[in-house]
């Protein structure tokens, strides 16, 4: 937080934690017991005013689903989700892909956030290779096709809705390339152009 605050910036990315051997709900109870102990800590550090964004896992033995990552989002108003979809996507083993599956995202989101605090959620996208026992591999490229998730309808959900969230590339040596692709096709449906 320090360090962000030299830098002016606002938003902290938090991974969740691991299982260790615990039930997914022993582990989401200490992480709840952990993150009202450092927002503690923050404000009495005069870093208050930045936000904490736990992080959805790509793996499947991490804690970070995404109803995990809401859940620890309701403690405090400035707790905001990173939605990490290419993690979303690798844990579940492609499940959470395509049209349907964005929109049940963003949808849940809504629900548990309420539709302002929802509609700047932070994000992190890239394709993701995953192996069926254990959810992220490695991080890959737009111009690889073997894995997802695609960008396009997450980009077209987010423009139909109004929503402002700050998308993050991280895709494997091609991030900038990638983020271009990523912004020129989210303008097109925020202008109506929907031949993409």
């Amino acid at each position: 937080c320090e360090a962000a605050d030299w830098m002016g910036a606002t938003r902290v990315i938090i991974h969740s934690g691991a299982l260790m051997k615990r039930t997914r709900r022993e582990a989401e109870d200490i992480a709840l017991r952990s993150l009202k102990e450092i927002l503690r800590i923050c404000d009495d550090a005069g870093y208050g005013h930045i936000h904490l964004c736990p992080e959805t896992m790509g793996k499947i033995n991490q804690l970070g689903d995404l109803d995990e990552v809401l859940e620890l989002c309701t403690i405090d108003e400035r707790l905001i989700p990173c939605v990490d979809f290419g993690h979303l996507y690798a844990r579940t083993l492609g499940e959470l892909n395509g049209e349907e599956a964005c929109e049940r995202m963003l949808n849940r989101m809504k629900e548990i956030l309420g539709e302002e605090r929802a509609s700047r959620f932070h994000s992190h996208f890239s394709k993701i290779e995953f192996t069926p026992n254990g959810g992220e591999k490695r991080h890959l490229t737009f111009g690889q096709n073997d894995f997802g998730p695609d960008w396009t309808p997450l980009a077209k959900a987010v423009a139909q809705r109004g929503w402002s969230p700050t998308f993050i590339c991280e895709s494997a040596g091609t991030q900038a390339e990638d983020a271009l692709t990523m912004k020129q096709t989210y303008w097109n449906f925020v202008k109506g152009d929907e031949t993409i």
